[in-house]
């Protein structure tokens, strides 16, 4: 058990490190959106969501401007 709580904490490593500088979150709806934009570009990068492969920049545009509202 010990050991799939270190994956955890391994991989919330880089969540961390975005979040100490905005602390500073006037509201709980902002402080959520933002860590969901951090959780969702963290795994784009490290290729784990279904339907886009890692390399796949074109793919990876897509879905974060469907996500998100951009245009892509």
């Amino acid at each position: 058990m010990k050991y799939l709580n270190n994956l955890i904490e391994q991989d919330h490593r880089f969540i961390k490190q975005l979040t100490k500088p905005g602390m500073g979150f006037f509201s709980f709806e902002t402080a959520w959106r933002t860590l969901q934009g951090y959780e969702v570009m963290n795994m784009l990068r490290k290729g784990q969501l279904q339907g886009v492969a890692k390399g796949d920049v074109r793919g990876q545009i897509a879905l974060v401007a469907k996500l998100f509202g951009g245009a892509a």
